[in-house]
């Protein structure tokens, strides 16, 4: 290997090394981030040239990618009814501010489940972002604060089951509604669940690793992800929605710490090289002089 080539190496292990350190630092940064997913730099060594005898030299070193990781995170309860904490391997799906629908390829994916009703009685995220029911529309409540619509305008919500079904206490104070949906009628509790009911909307990916990211804990479908072609219900069983509770980041900070020192020498360990490179060409050419 000529000394160029190891000064290029050596750059290489300082780059990718950097962009190894700054995606540790995100994931401490993010330790208290509700459903925040920590992330993991995957490298790999990259070929260059024959050196004769069938063998090969290497370049150096690529970050090949960074693999999210979505392990469950711990749970904790709240006092809020919307904060909602989903036990399996399901995903929210939520629409841009101001969307009307949107479809399971289109909708942003997130862990997060800090939800509240914005002053349109809109379930949103803190971002402003819509919460999807099943219908593939936001879910939002009637409130015209109308005398004749006390019995179906929205009080506030009471419960949300394990399910997704969200019931709510009417205006007047009295009537317990399910919601059924974005325009819809509400179907009052006496007369039992609606046949179809319009809940919190779930999504699920065969390889959530492969989800793209786009900041604020959302996620969007990529190719490889092999997002659900359809919304749905949680089943209440091995895919259910818990009330009062959020997840916290899985975020492990003994192993990030762990993982910063492996980095960190492995980034000295290549700044040693260059300067020993240096050092070296520094030698030949006084030689020559």
């Amino acid at each position: 290997m000529s000394l160029t080539s190891a000064m290029f190496t050596g750059v290489s292990g300082l780059v990718t090394n950097g962009d190894a350190l700054n995606v540790i630092g995100n994931n401490i940064a993010n330790v208290n981030t509700v459903g925040f997913k920590d992330s993991t730099s995957i490298f790999s060594d990259m070929l260059s040239a024959s050196i004769g005898n069938n063998s090969q030299v290497g370049s150096g070193v690529q970050m090949q990618t960074v693999q999210n990781n979505f392990s469950q995170g711990t749970t904790q309860t709240t006092t809020n009814v919307t904060d909602l904490d989903i036990q399996g391997n399901g995903l929210f799906a939520l629409a841009a501010p101001g969307v009307a629908s949107a479809t399971p390829s289109t909708a942003f994916l997130s862990r997060a489940g800090s939800f509240t009703l914005d002053k349109n009685d809109t379930l949103v995220n803190p971002s402003g972002y819509q919460v999807l029911g099943t219908d593939g529309k936001p879910i939002k409540f009637a409130n015209t604060g109308l005398p004749a619509n006390a019995s179906t305008d929205i009080g506030q919500i009471t419960s949300i089951a394990p399910n997704g079904l969200i019931t709510f206490l009417a205006a007047d104070g009295v009537t317990q509604n399910y919601y059924n949906g974005n325009g819809v009628a509400p179907t009052p509790t006496s007369a039992g669940i609606p046949a179809v009911p319009v809940g919190v909307a779930m999504l699920t990916a065969s390889d959530p690793s492969a989800l793209a990211k786009v900041g604020g804990s959302l996620y969007q479908a990529s190719a490889n992800a092999g997002v659900s072609a359809a919304f749905a219900a949680p089943n209440g069983t091995s895919e259910q929605i818990l009330s009062n509770s959020l997840e916290s980041s899985n975020v492990d900070m003994s192993t990030e710490f762990v993982n910063m020192i492996t980095t960190q020498r492995a980034y000295s360990a290549n700044s040693k090289t260059i300067t020993t490179a240096d050092e070296m060409t520094q030698e030949v050419l006084g030689l020559i002089r």
